[in-house]
């Protein structure tokens, strides 16, 4: 004769194992989605600095920024959201990319990034100047 709970508890195995794959399926997923995002985010910033340099580029030898910066990042597979081209030859350059597959819900990754002659201020010596200096006050 058999016993009646032993009968109860048929199949549970067979639903744990379904709940575990899933599981891990959802996680594969996920992990999916946030490899794409990185991936264009990756993409962005690539496309951003090289608009931004081209745009300066541009801008020193007297062409259109902006319209040598859009060139640019639409060449490196992504879409221009701004252009700014500052006063003191600063081109900065915002790009953005949709992510590929599941990560595509989530919205477009931006990037930005400037180009041109550094910020003035105070002037910072290297490692080599704050040497200089250092030999300068032990001979004087």
């Amino acid at each position: 004769m058999r016993k009646q709970g032993a009968d109860s508890e048929g199949g549970a195995g067979t639903v744990l194992v379904l709940g575990i794959v899933a599981a891990v399926l959802l996680l594969a997923v996920g992990i999916a989605a946030l490899g794409a995002a990185q991936n264009a985010r990756g993409a962005a910033q690539a496309a951003a600095d090289l608009g931004a340099l081209a745009g300066a580029t541009a801008l020193r030898d007297g062409f259109d920024p902006c319209g040598t910066a859009v060139a640019a990042v639409a060449r490196n597979g992504a879409e221009l959201a701004s252009c700014e081209v500052r006063s003191d030859g600063v081109v900065r350059v915002v790009a953005k990319r949709v992510a590929i597959g599941p990560a595509g819900v989530l919205g477009s990754a931006r990037a930005t990034a400037r180009a041109g002659p550094r910020e003035s201020g105070p002037q910072s010596s290297g490692p080599e100047g704050a040497a200089s200096e250092d030999s300068a006050r032990k001979m004087g």
